[in-house]
């Protein structure tokens, strides 16, 4: 049982016996930093049951706790502020049992624990990740350990959209100016190649709408007879009609973009249990449209499209079948959904998708539940704000994204660059500076994106992200490596427990106050979906530790009880810092 929850029942113990009067709820918040106190409750709301005033309610409570509750050592009364002071011993207790686990605050899923799927990244294969996608991805990756440590079984997804008129786009331009060209023969990353003919293909298209535009046709006519837009058409009827020549051409390509998605991944250091690919799915879903009809979830129009009606929920009528039988991408989303739970032992899913398609998941998920699967009440949409840069908006077709790849060669260059004016790295070999710059550099770019709540929108910055100083990764990792250095100079032997006397300094107490969030805060994490919690609470974590590294003495502390305990305490802190920056998918380093 928690501190809080052992106070909480006492409180309501006292106040039954003292005033005849039962409550069934408590509110106690941390102790304002200008009183003395560790947690603090909350007299006023009380006082509808309880008919005294708040100074002696909270005096009379304050007077019943230190003597019922071993862990009150003394309290005050602020007008209807009852602050709690902690024994030195419940402290050193909470300590003793968690400065030797490495997996402090995690819960090892239950054995008949069931699953929460997360999808992220789902990309296209027409053109290389980017800057959106990071944001995307890191998000996803990060949810899903962070479920994983809070007592679940997690696995990682993603659903590659493979098919579609933009495949072909990429296809008929390589087919066209590509000169038979390959990864191999251009050094090219397979991705980066076919993303050039994507854009080679928009560059095309708007040269022939202006030929057409010269030739008297409309704007609206030129975009629609352009000749290579209809090429493009016939390609994808020829795909879906399973012509080899084309099929084999798209196994090709695509191949080259799986290879190059691959390399962007494993250098995110990111990874999924399964790939979903849309030429599979695309079809799925149809035969529960047929049944939902049957139950009468689904109605037909005379055009023979089948629909659902919404209206009542506060939302719309959407198509789930086009007249001629073809599914939308609602229909795909319903059967892909189903094939996951049979795929899986899993109740939940969560899908990391941008804001832009909050709309979208609604509708999904509230058909599911009229479809009558009880897992739909289980199903999350992480929906997250785009990322922007000084520069501007980025837009794929024109080229002018910020390519994933890139960004992580510019991270790593930044960190380089900054790295050595600070002059931190005498004795490194090169090797050894080369895997911090990127240590620093991917640490740097994860934690800016993920510190932020994922529903607002991020200014990237790249310089600022790798600021030695402030509520940076860089900053977080540099005193990681600081408390490794302590530990490595602590020449005796500190593993034996403190004394239960021993007397706390203030701000050894206030560290102990910090880690002891932690667990909490991972549940909160989890159930919220947002890593911005884990990133903020160690960025706290740390100036905590910064602020105990300044007033007390460690390793030069004559009482060899002090030195002893505060190595072990600063061990614990950078424990919880690996921990935390773990489930951010973030390295720490042993030396910077």
């Amino acid at each position: 049982m928690s501190i809080q929850a052992k106070l909480s029942e006492k409180v309501k113990e006292a106040v039954k016996q003292l005033y005849e009067v039962e409550i069934d709820h408590t509110e106690f918040q941390p102790t304002r930093k200008d009183f003395e106190g560790d947690i603090t409750l909350v007299v006023f709301p009380m006082l509808k049951k309880v008919k005294t005033n708040p100074v002696k309610l909270g005096e009379d409570i304050g007077k019943y706790l230190q003597e019922k509750v071993t862990e009150v050592a003394r309290f005050n009364v602020v007008q209807g502020f009852l602050n709690i002071v902690l024994s030195n011993t419940f402290y050193l207790d909470f300590f003793n049992e968690i400065k030797d686990r490495e997996n402090f605050g995690l819960i090892p899923p239950a054995e008949d624990a069931k699953g929460i799927m997360v999808e992220y990244s789902s990309p296209n294969t027409n053109k290389p990740l980017h800057l959106g996608h990071i944001r995307n991805i890191l998000l996803g990756y990060s949810v899903a350990e962070i479920l994983k440590a809070a007592g679940n079984k997690s696995y990682k997804t993603q659903i590659i959209n493979d098919r579609g008129i933009h495949i072909c786009k990429s296809m008929l331009a390589w087919q066209r100016f590509g000169n038979g060209e390959t990864p191999e023969t251009t050094g090219l990353k397979g991705d980066k190649l076919v993303g050039n003919y994507y854009v080679k293909f928009d560059q095309e298209y708007k040269k022939e709408i202006s030929e057409l535009i010269a030739a008297g046709k409309t704007e609206e006519e030129a975009k629609a007879e352009a000749p290579i837009l209809n090429e493009a058409k016939e390609m994808l009827l020829k795909w879906e009609a399973n012509d080899p020549e084309v099929v084999a051409l798209w196994e090709k390509m695509n191949n080259w973009v799986y290879s190059g998605f691959e390399k962007t991944y494993e250098a995110l250091g990111v990874d999924f249990d399964k790939n979903y690919y849309e030429s599979d799915t695309y079809l799925l879903g149809k035969d529960v449209v047929n049944q939902g009809l049957e139950k009468g979830v689904f109605y037909k129009k005379e055009d023979g499209s089948v629909w659902i009606d919404l209206t009542d929920e506060g939302l719309d009528e959407k198509i789930v079948l086009r007249s001629d039988g073809t599914a939308v991408y609602m229909t795909q989303d319903i059967g892909t959904a189903i094939q996951r739970v049979k795929d899986f032992d899993i109740n939940g899913m969560v899908y990391t998708v941008g804001n832009e398609q909050d709309y979208h998941f609604k509708v999904l998920f509230l058909i599911l539940k009229k479809l009558g699967y009880n897992w739909a009440d289980y199903l999350y949409h992480l929906s997250y704000g785009m990322v922007d840069l000084p520069s501007g908006k980025m837009k794929s077709r024109e080229g002018t994204v910020v390519d994933a790849d890139d960004l992580i060669l510019e991270m790593t260059e930044t960190a380089r660059k900054i790295s050595e004016e600070l002059g931190k790295l005498d004795g490194y070999s090169k090797e050894e500076k080369e895997d911090l710059y990127r240590i620093i550099g991917l640490g740097a770019l994860k934690y800016y994106i993920l510190k932020v709540d994922p529903r607002k929108r991020i200014l990237f910055n790249p310089e600022e992200s790798v600021d030695f100083q402030g509520n940076t990764g860089p900053f977080i990792q540099y005193t990681y490596a600081r408390i490794q250095s302590i530990i490595r100079k602590a020449n005796f032997d500190y593993s034996q427990p403190v004394a239960p006397d021993y007397e706390l300094h203030e701000k050894e107490k206030e560290l102990l106050k910090q880690l002891q969030l932690y667990p909490e805060t991972l549940q909160l994490a989890a159930e919220n979906h947002s890593p911005a919690l884990i990133a903020n609470y160690v960025y706290d974590l740390v100036k905590e530790f910064n602020s105990f590294y300044q007033n007390v003495i460690i390793l030069g502390a004559e009482d060899i009880s002090e030195k002893i305990f505060r190595v072990q305490l600063s061990k614990a802190v950078a424990n919880v810092i690996k921990s935390g920056f773990a489930l951010l998918g973030i390295q720490v380093p042993e030396r910077m």
